[in-house]
């Protein structure tokens, strides 16, 4: 069946999406190029600026041949040809003799595009080209579902000879604008269309360029298009080059690492703080505190520079007041960051919303692995105002709550119900699957807040604050002893997903569980149990670990925190295992997870169906998955960390290798251009039998000291 004999419903349906991204601009359109499914478009800042965008042939759309973005993540490209193309006389143009590719890339936050149409036939052709277009500058959470009251005006359209402008006045009284530009200029241009007559001679060449943003464009032309996409491709080398590179033996292996590596270089901004992951496309193209700090967490060892911009823009944008519509509180840091009139005019309290227990003690943890990795203290001493406030908060929390524990609860009803990193509505439930009563403290945050107050422990006592430091360290200890006491459930052998308002344990065993194991807050013994179980096929489907164990009361490998499998959350309890276990006893996690990527071109989604794994079969995909995904980007490098266990110990300047192992079918590595500070250094790993060989290459004088245990 072909494109056009499918309704519109049928055909956004089928044809899959593409994105692009640059800064606070993304576009999600269909294979052929087309803008018209009700939640694709070209966004700014939160607003969708292009809401239609359909090129027709003569009144039909164009026949489908295929459609990619390059492997840089910069360039799209749309390969089609024409249906039958009516002439005068009694001769028609076949179909599939005038070839269109369809190529389109964003820069600076501009649309640049370029049809070029090919004659294949053996006579001219008069072509009618026609692009409708058209801009309903939603807030993206009304893209989303979310009704309005009421909204704002359009405004009449500018038309020129080559150009139209759109207007819209929102409630919030700002006049947002769509320029569009074109070259050649159309046969004739309206408020929503722009209609070409091609004449295109018997193996011509005719191309037509098209640019479309918020502000006035330059001239597209040839020239410019070619510039423009230098110009792109040269900001998407420069953040793919940062931090050290990995180099495998196995082809699909390095094009999952490099896939993944262009994927966070894509959803990378720079800002006035440094680099900072953006946290998915198309629903998260904006600074969430919590995504950003653990893709950091993630590629830490290899790119310190990440981590950096993340710890100064999460400083910068600290909450300093008491706002119960945005879950503020002082010292606490930002879950989510919009910029849209919806949160301008506060319909949505997302503006800077602070709605995330976990997002202060992690940012803090963050602090401190920042500093062991790097030894690097001026960052730290330069955010220790900001460290101090987070822990501030984390403490006045503690003293507070009823259990003793860090807990959340929403300060009104538009915020969260849940505010850890499983935020829906459903996620936090008791072992007969009643929904608990608030404050409820989850079991990860008490570890992320032990493993922070210890962090500040260490910090201080590097910096000469002994009693503060003193402090810290019992209040951790007395912090992990509680988690064992109330958390610990016996007739289970695992921790409690949570401990509610009435201070009752909701007996649920959950992924959640294996972050303790990450902050290395708990007993070996118990560790290892959990670790044990957390590996089992209870949990792990053979593709990655679920969010929840089949069994329990809420369990459904379709929903979107009770059963399916999040690739970040595999990392990070492979991670904890690690810990506990050794590498060993993580390498088919990461070899599933290999798998697992390999069913979707290289590029994990943020999360996909929780289905046990059968021969012959790919992983199920979760519908509205967002792709990519920096946190689940970034999971391959958390999990290759802990197959190899490595840990950086910057100030000492030395790298240690703790059993490391290599993924399966993997037979050498090399790490290349591992720095600590100004010093880089290639490290080879080499298989030999059922032991890894480690070899340092130094670049320089000032030696790195590479250790490995065995």
């Amino acid at each position: 069946m072909n494109s056009e004999s499918l309704n519109g419903a049928e055909r956004r349906g089928l044809l899959p999406r593409f994105t692009l991204k640059d800064g606070d601009t993304f576009l999600l359109a269909d294979a052929v190029g087309d803008i018209q499914d009700t939640q694709d478009g070209l966004f700014s800042s939160d607003t969708r600026i292009l809401s239609r965008l359909e090129l027709e042939i003569a009144g039909r759309h164009p026949s489908l041949l295929g459609g990619a973005v390059a492997r840089d993540n910069v360039l799209f490209t749309s390969q089609l040809t024409n249906r039958p193309l009516p002439v005068p006389g009694d001769r028609a143009i076949p179909q599939g003799v005038i070839h269109i590719e369809r190529s389109r890339f964003l820069c600076a936050g501009r649309l640049h595009e370029r049809w070029r149409f090919t004659n294949f036939s053996g006579q001219q052709a008069l072509v009618p080209v026609s692009l409708r277009f058209g801009a309903d500058f939603a807030d993206i959470f009304e893209v989303q579902g979310l009704r309005r009251a009421k909204r704002g005006e359009y405004l009449p359209a500018k038309i020129g000879s080559a150009t139209v402008t759109l207007f819209y006045r929102g409630l919030d009284s700002r006049v947002r604008s769509t320029h569009l530009r074109f070259l050649p200029a159309p046969l004739s241009l309206s408020a929503g269309e722009a209609a070409f007559s091609l004449h295109l001679p018997t193996g011509s060449v005719t191309e037509v360029f098209l640019e479309i943003g918020t502000e006035s464009p330059g001239e597209p032309s040839a020239q410019r298009f070619a510039e423009e996409l230098d110009r792109a491709r040269g900001s998407m080398r420069q953040r793919v080059s940062q931090g050290a590179s990995i180099i495998g033996s196995g082809r699909l292996f390095e094009a999952w690492i490099d896939q993944s590596r262009s994927d966070l270089a894509l959803l990378t901004t720079t800002l006035s703080t440094g680099p900072y992951p953006y946290a998915g496309i198309p629903w998260f193209a904006t600074q969430f505190g919590r995504d950003a700090i653990i893709t950091a967490l993630q590629t830490l060892w290899l790119d310190p520079q990440l981590a950096a911009g993340v710890l100064r823009f999460l400083s910068m944008t600290q909450a300093r007041d008491v706002s119960p519509f945005r879950d503020s509180e002082p010292g606490k840091i930002i879950h989510e960051m919009r910029r849209g009139e919806m949160a301008v005019l506060h319909e949505v309290p997302f503006r800077q919303y602070y709605g995330g227990v976990d997002t202060t003690p992690l940012f803090v943890m963050l602090a401190g692995a920042y500093e062991e990795r790097t030894g690097d203290r001026s960052l730290i001493d330069e955010i220790w105002e900001n460290l101090r406030a987070a822990i501030a908060w984390i403490e006045r929390r503690l003293d507070a709550s009823l259990t003793g524990f860090l807990d959340y609860a929403r300060g009104e009803a538009s915020g969260l119900a849940n505010q850890g990193w499983k935020d829906s509505h459903d996620s936090i439930f008791h072992a007969d699957g009643r929904l608990p009563r608030g404050p409820i403290a989850v079991v990860e945050v008490q570890g992320y807040a032990c493993a922070a107050l210890m962090c500040m422990s260490r910090l201080a006592a590097q910096r000469g604050y002994l009693d503060e430091s003193a402090a810290w360290r019992v209040r951790a200890e007395r912090l992990g002893a509680a988690i064992e006491e109330r958390f610990w459930i016996e007739s289970l052998d695992f921790y409690a997903i949570a401990i509610d308002g009435d201070d009752n344990p909701c007996a649920v065993r959950a992924s959640n569980a294996g972050h303790l194991l990450y902050c290395g807050v708990v007993g070996p013994e118990r560790a290892a149990t959990v670790g044990r179980q957390l590996l089992a096929r209870s949990f792990h489907n053979g593709w990655g670990i679920r969010t929840l164990p089949v069994g329990e009361a809420r369990y459904n490998p379709m929903s979107y925190h009770n059963g399916t499998v999040w690739p970040h959350d595999t990392a990070l309890c492979a991670a904890g295992i690690a810990r506990y276990l050794g590498p060993a006893s993580v390498i088919q996690i990461l070899s599933g997870v290999f798998e697992t990527a390999t069913h979707f071109a290289m590029r994990l989604p943020e999360l996909f169906c929780g289905f046990e794994r059968v021969k012959g079969q790919p992983p199920t995909p979760y519908p509205v998955a967002c792709q990519p995904q920096a946190w689940a980007s970034g999971s391959v490098f958390m999990l290759l960390q802990a197959c190899l266990g490595v840990r950086i110990d910057g100030s000492r300047r030395e790298i240690h290798f703790e059993r490391p192992q290599l993924p399966i079918g993997i037979e050498s590595l090399v790490l290349k251009d591992l720095r600590i500070g100004c010093t880089a250094i290639d490290v080879h790993l080499q298989r030999f039998g059922d032991d890894v060989l480690v070899t340092p290459d130094h670049h320089q004088q000032d030696p790195i000291e590479v250790l490995t245990h065995v």
